[in-house]
C-alpha cells in the first residue's frame, strides 16, 4: 500500500499529480489552505503518515500535540519554518523538512523587480498609463532614484541572499553584507562584510532584507534602525514581515527619511496593514517572491521528496535538525 499523505495546501497540479502517484493522498481541494483543525481531523480520519503544508499553517506546539501518532514527517513548501514549533515536532519524534534550493533565483528575481520598481516609480508610471496619460509629464516630474552604481546592503547572506547580490553586480552596485557568519572569500566576491548591522545601515543606499523570520529578527527593522539608513534610501523585504517594525516603516515612508519601499511580506497575512496600499512610494506583491511555475513545481517536487525518504527510512533532504 502506498503511504498515506494529506497535503493541506493549494499548489500546482503537477505537484498534486506527483503526490498521488506516489501516495494515498488526500488533496485538499480549497479555496483556502487547510486550518490547523482541518489539517488535524483529516490526518486522524485517513490515519496519515505525513502532511505536507507551507507558511499559511501555525504549526505551534497545540497544533503538533494534536496530530495523530501515526504522522511521522511533515513538509513545508517554503525555505522559512518560523510557522513550526520545531522543538515540540522533534520532542514529538516527527521529522520536519524544508524546500531550500530550488527557489532562490526566482525570490533574488523577485526581489530586484521590487528594487527596480520602487526606486524608479514603477508603480506610478503603469497607474498614469492606465489613467489614459492625457496630460504633459515636466522633466521635474515623477522622478526616481538611480539604481547602477548605488551601494545595496543585504541583511541575510545565505543562498537568496547571494543571489541578490549576483543580480546588484550586474547593475554594478557595491555589495555590503551582515550576516551572523562572515561567508568564504569565493562566495563574498568582494562584498564588504559589517558584523555590526548598525555600522552597515549608514552606507546603505538601499537595503534588501534576506534574514530568516523568528524571536531573534522580530522587528529587527526598527525605528532606531531606520534613522540609521541614509535620507532617501529604499527598502526592499522578500523574507518575512516579522523582520519589520511596520509602523515605524509607515512613518519612515511618510516623512521622507525613506524613498520608497517594495514589500512581498507582512507581518499580518493576508489581512496586512492597508495603510500601505495608500502610499505612492510603496509597491506591493502578496508574498509571492518564489511564484513562477517551474520553481513552485520544484518546491512541490521536494517536499513530496523530503517525505519519501523519511517513511523509506533514509534520511531526510532537508531536515530542520539534525540528530
Amino acid at each position: 500500500m502506498k503511504p498515506r499523505l494529506v497535503l493541506s495546501c493549494l499548489t500546482t497540479s503537477a505537484v498534486i499529480a506527483r503526490a498521488r502517484a506516489k501516495f494515498d493522498a488526500m488533496v485538499h481541494p480549497g479555496p483556502d489552505d487547510m486550518t490547523v483543525a482541518e489539517l488535524t481531523q483529516a490526518a486522524a480520519s485517513m490515519q496519515a503518515q505525513a502532511i505536507l503544508f507551507t507558511n499559511t499553517l501555525d504549526l505551534n506546539a497545540a497544533a503538533i500535540a494534536a496530530l495523530p501518532a501515526s504522522v511521522r514527517v511533515g513538509a513545508t513548501i517554503s525555505v522559512g519554518f518560523d510557522h513550526i514549533d520545531v522543538e515540540a515536532a522533534r520532542a514529538r519524534g516527527i521529522a520536519m523538512t524544508n524546500t531550500p534550493g530550488v527557489l532562490d533565483e526566482c525570490t533574488a528575481d523577485h526581489a530586484m523587480m521590487l528594487l527596480l520598481a520602487a526606486a524608479r516609480r514603477g508603480a506610478e508610471y503603469d497607474r498614469v498609463m492606465r489613467q489614459g496619460w492625457r496630460y504633459r509629464i515636466g522633466q521635474g516630474d515623477l522622478l526616481g532614484v538611480r539604481v547602477t552604481g548605488k551601494r545595496i546592503g543585504i541583511l541575510g547572506m545565505g543562498r537568496i541572499g547571494r543571489a541578490m547580490a549576483r543580480r546588484a553586480r550586474g547593475f554594478d552596485m557595491q555589495v555590503l553584507y551582515h550576516g551572523r557568519h562572515r561567508l568564504p572569500a569565493e562566495q563574498e566576491q568582494g562584498a564588504a562584510y559589517y558584523a555590526d548591522f548598525d555600522q552597515m545601515l549608514p552606507h546603505c543606499d538601499f537595503l534588501s532584507i534576506h534574514a530568516p523570520g523568528g524571536a531573534g529578527t522580530d522587528k529587527m527593522i526598527d525605528a532606531r534602525a531606520l534613522s540609521l539608513l541614509p535620507d532617501g534610501a529604499v527598502l526592499v523585504n522578500v523574507a518575512r514581515g516579522s523582520l519589520i517594525d511596520e509602523d515605524a516603516l509607515f512613518t519612515a515612508l511618510t516623512s521622507g527619511k525613506l524613498f520608497a519601499a517594495g514589500l512581498d511580506v507582512f507581518r499580518r497575512e493576508p489581512d496586512y496593514d492597508l495603510r500601505f496600499a495608500g502610499l505612492d512610494n510603496v509597491v506591493l506583491s502578496p508574498h509571492i517572491a518564489s511564484a513562477s511555475r517551474e520553481t513552485r513545481d520544484a518546491m512541490g517536487f521536494r517536499a513530496l521528496d523530503n517525505i519519501a525518504a523519511v517513511l523509506a527510512g533514509r534520511p531526510a533532504i532537508d531536515p530542520l535538525w539534525k540528530d
